[in-house]
């Protein structure tokens, strides 16, 4: 069973930066495409960034330029630098283990991590 682990979140000034890690176990790591999604309080779950085997990757509008996901496949982890935060990308990040090729996720959810930005 593929287990996701994430990391990284915390309580920053808006402007600043955090790096967010999703650590994944199993072997389906390599083939899938994966993504990091927020949860903000009385909002619906959204997609924020997803990452392809090959490398590619999508961002929806309000991270774009700001947000990039990268992946590791020998450590087996994805990551979310985050620059420029704002106090609208307080959220509660979780990762994606199997994204389809229009960044709905299917696969299974990680425990989230909590990333708050103060103004």
């Amino acid at each position: 069973q593929v287990q996701l682990v994430e990391s990284g979140g915390g309580l920053v000034q808006a402007g600043g930066s955090l790096r967010l890690s999703c650590a994944v176990s199993g072997s389906i790591f390599r083939r899938n495409a994966m993504g990091w999604f927020r949860q903000a309080p009385g909002k619906q779950r959204e997609l924020v960034a997803y990452i392809f085997s090959s490398g590619n990757t999508n961002y929806a509008d309000s991270v774009k330029g700001r947000f990039t996901v990268s992946r590791d496949n020998a450590k087996s982890t994805m990551y979310l630098q985050m620059n420029s935060l704002k106090p609208e990308d307080t959220a509660v990040y979780y990762c994606n283990a199997d994204v389809t090729f229009w960044g709905v996720p299917r696969g299974s959810w990680g425990q989230g991590t909590q990333v708050t930005v103060s103004s």
